[in-house]
């Protein structure tokens, strides 16, 4: 696996056992809320991932944008559908998302050498 994208997922991994492992349960609604809505509904679970994946670049949210990337990935989404949504991203949020969409697509080439 590549050692950018095995680095996040053992670190999101990991951290997201120590902050629930603290039983906080306002934290644990917040975060099952946030799985829920990826649940395939009107919209299939592809198209939900993809509008995450255009906020998470908009709010310049870099975790997230690896992780939407992610799901995008074990979809089976085509790179050229993925570089349409960069496109809405950088649209939506202007040039500040340039820099993340570098990173973006840098991430994607990690994930296509899976």
């Amino acid at each position: 696996m590549s050692q950018l994208v095995n680095e996040f997922n053992e670190y999101r991994t990991k951290m997201n056992e120590v902050i629930l492992g603290k039983d906080n349960l306002v934290i644990k609604r917040l975060w099952n809320l946030d799985t829920n809505t990826y649940v395939a509904g009107a919209l299939d679970v592809t198209t939900k991932e993809l509008l995450g994946l255009v906020a998470s670049m908009v709010l310049r949210c870099d975790d997230y944008i690896k992780y939407h990337l992610g799901k995008a990935h074990e979809a089976g989404v085509p790179t050229e559908q993925l570089y349409e949504v960069f496109a809405v991203a950088n649209m939506v949020g202007g040039t500040i998302v340039v820099p993340h969409t570098r990173r973006a697509a840098e991430y994607w080439e990690a994930l296509q050498s899976i």
